[in-house]
């Protein structure tokens, strides 16, 4: 593997910043806060226009038929801005159709930013893992009747499609439901994290008709196992750019902020923070765009990389923000500093797709089975 992204991906990585400097800058961040509209048709349409959801899918799926490794790099420049709109749920929704039905109908339309979606996995146990999902599907007619609440659905609020994880018997079935359907609703839950809102979604009796069944069984389990390691990822590559950013910004705070007449930067207490942040911020980078690169290149090992890179980003993005506030003082955790947008969100971003002890469950798993 190559061990720096090539001319290419850098290149797609400097125009994401530009752009995300350009539409989303920290005061139109606030503003959306204030007024809770969060989910701006724009910057949905600026995401879209660049045809980033469909970043790493094949162009016969409508996508650019780049890797995941492009995707991350996008990614990673969304958390340095803390951008605040969707791209989370999106990009998980079209990859899980991809995998599930590539033939689906709203494939294209995903990928291209025509409709965005969301996967309501979670139910009131909060579990990641799928086989604890409960929801059940019932037989009816050629279809199916869906009843029972998901919650934690990211991006909903603006989702056109929903695909929901439910059960047969003891199957998992996946189900593409539009947003409008009789019998859902979709009401937003407080989170720690304002610059990406979750929802509860709601199913009453909601009818799926049988075309929109994307996979049951092991193409279930196969399709969403590979979607939830790219969303992994994505998170990951997100906290990636929240670390820059706070390593950048204490680094710069600690080089012109004064106490007891000398620069606190030239303290050795102060010194070793910054250091350790570096540190924390360069290693997790490489398990990222290892892990992403697997995916692609190495199938085989790209569950172990995957986790790897959860586990270690998740512990490294809360050590450096902690170390970011206590560079900052107090002023890193009030409302008019930037750094308490990154602090959140990088608490929100840690149990994502699973926490640090989640995943390394998983990696003994994987290596007591293998």
């Amino acid at each position: 593997m190559e061990f720096e992204l090539s001319k290419p991906q850098k290149l797609l990585q400097k125009s994401a910043r530009e752009l995300f400097a350009r539409v989303c800058p920290m005061t139109r961040i606030r503003e959306s806060l204030a007024d809770d509209k969060v989910l701006h048709a724009e910057l949905w349409s600026e995401v879209a226009d660049q045809g980033w959801p469909g970043i790493h899918l094949p162009e016969e799926a409508g996508g650019l038929g780049l890797g995941v490794v492009d995707l991350v790099a996008v990614a990673e420049e969304m958390g340095r801005a803390c951008f605040p709109g969707s791209f989370l749920g999106p990009v998980w929704a079209a990859t899980l159709v991809a995998q599930a039905k590539p033939e689906s109908k709203f494939l294209q339309s995903l990928t291209a930013g025509e409709l965005q979606g969301a996967v309501a996995l979670l139910e009131a146990d909060a579990s990641w893992n799928p086989a604890d999902v409960q929801l059940a599907a019932v037989k009816k007619d050629a279809g199916f009747t869906i009843s029972g609440r998901k919650s934690f659905v990211s991006d909903a609020g603006a989702a056109g499609l929903l695909i929901c994880v439910a059960r047969v018997g003891q199957e998992l079935i996946l189900l593409a439901v539009p947003a409008k359907s009789a019998g859902v609703s979709i009401t937003p839950t407080v989170g720690l994290d304002a610059t990406r809102k979750l929802y509860d979604v709601t199913f009453e009796n909601v009818a799926v008709d049988a075309d929109h069944v994307l996979a049951t069984g092991e193409a279930a389990c196969a399709a969403l196992e590979r979607s939830m390691q790219v969303g992994t990822l994505v998170v990951c590559a997100d906290m990636l750019g929240g670390m820059q950013w706070i390593l950048e910004d204490a680094v710069e705070y600690a080089k012109t902020r004064q106490q007891f007449g000398k620069v606190i930067g030239s303290f050795q207490a102060v010194q070793h923070m910054c250091a350790d942040m570096l540190l924390w911020t360069e290693s997790a980078r490489s398990a990222i765009y290892f892990a992403a690169w697997a995916l692609d290149a190495e199938p085989a090992s790209a569950a172990r990389a995957v986790a790897t890179a959860k586990v270690y980003t998740s512990d490294a993005s809360r050590e450096v923000a902690n170390r970011g506030v206590q560079v900052h003082g107090g002023i890193g955790f009030t409302w008019e500093h930037d750094l308490q947008f990154y602090y959140k969100r990088s608490k929100a971003s840690e149990i994502l797709f699973g926490d640090a002890s989640f995943h390394r469950a998983r990696m003994a798993e994987l290596v007591l089975d293998a």
